[in-house]
């Protein structure tokens, strides 16, 4: 008798134990994927601003963090257009939007005139709008090729 009840209680401490392991990795995994997984993730902080900037027109094409150094390199089309003189912020966020766009419809438009993208520029941290640029084609890629 004395044996069946040390076996119930092994096998509910064990329960106990696997449980608590559960709840542990559970716990765990959530944790671990509470942001995107990529460097971009603090610039879609950015995305009202760079709403507000095409007037809530067009629909985003996507968003990625740059040093200055990184999208002068990769992107000196647009690097080019901005007035980074005025501010200090070494890092900006680049958000892309297609649709169709005029210079008066954007808030502080460089580039074309009118084009089928428009791409915001934003200081980061802090969000201040550098510019809104129009181009024909985003000239930073913006989708992906493979998840994960």
């Amino acid at each position: 008798m004395g044996s069946a009840r040390w076996l119930r209680r092994r096998a509910r401490v064990a329960g106990t134990v696997v449980g608590t392991l559960l709840a542990v990795a559970a716990a765990g995994c959530t944790s671990v994927r509470s942001d995107l997984g990529t460097s971009d993730s603090s610039c879609y902080l950015a995305l009202p601003t760079a709403t507000k900037a095409v007037g809530g027109h067009g629909h985003l094409a996507g968003v990625h963090r740059y040093t200055l150094a990184t999208l002068r390199k990769e992107a000196p089309g647009l690097y080019g257009q901005l007035d980074t003189a005025d501010h200090p912020s070494q890092v900006v966020c680049v958000v892309a939007f297609k649709g169709r766009f005029t210079a008066a419809s954007v808030s502080e438009p460089r580039g074309r005139s009118s084009g089928s993208s428009a791409v915001v520029v934003t200081t980061e941290p802090g969000n201040h709008l550098l510019r809104t640029v129009i181009f024909t084609r985003p000239p930073i890629r913006f989708g992906h090729s493979h998840i994960g």
